[in-house]
């Protein structure tokens, strides 16, 4: 079965979210001296700003895959689609969890630093598994 533009973003960012959600939520109130409670809502925030992000950082990586002459998804295009996602994403989470969770910068980068390799690799392994068995988007076919 083979998933082609909105849906397929649609169906990526609602799955993936799941998961990470998931393990947001345990990150942040294992590595913290938040409550569930806190920690389950910086989750939600992350993983609203996470759908935001994962929809419009996609829409722009195809964008840009269309362009390039070599076609497919090797190791090293999807080590930058991974590592691009992860980067933007740890610019907003890192001031909004040392504000919301009461801890310093520092430890928000740390905490952080942890869960943005975390998701690199989950980032990396689900979008891999994604176009094992919904193929792959027409920008890289």
């Amino acid at each position: 079965m083979t998933l082609q533009g909105t849906r397929r973003k649609v169906t990526y960012v609602a799955t993936y979210e799941a998961f990470a959600f998931l393990f947001g939520t345990l990150g942040f109130f294992g590595f913290s001296d938040s409550s569930l409670e806190r920690a389950g809502a910086l989750a939600v925030f992350g993983s609203l700003f996470a759908v935001t992000w994962n929809f419009t950082y996609n829409a722009l990586f195809e964008r840009w895959e269309s362009k390039r002459t070599t076609r497919g998804r090797g190791f090293g295009r999807r080590v930058l689609h991974a590592l691009g996602f992860e980067v933007g994403f740890l610019l907003v989470l890192m001031p909004a969890a040392a504000w919301w969770l009461e801890i310093s910068y520092l430890h928000s980068f740390a905490l952080n630093l942890g869960l943005n390799v975390f998701f690199l690799v989950y980032t990396f392994a689900f979008t891999w598994c994604f176009d094992r068995v919904f193929g792959l988007p027409a920008s890289a076919e």
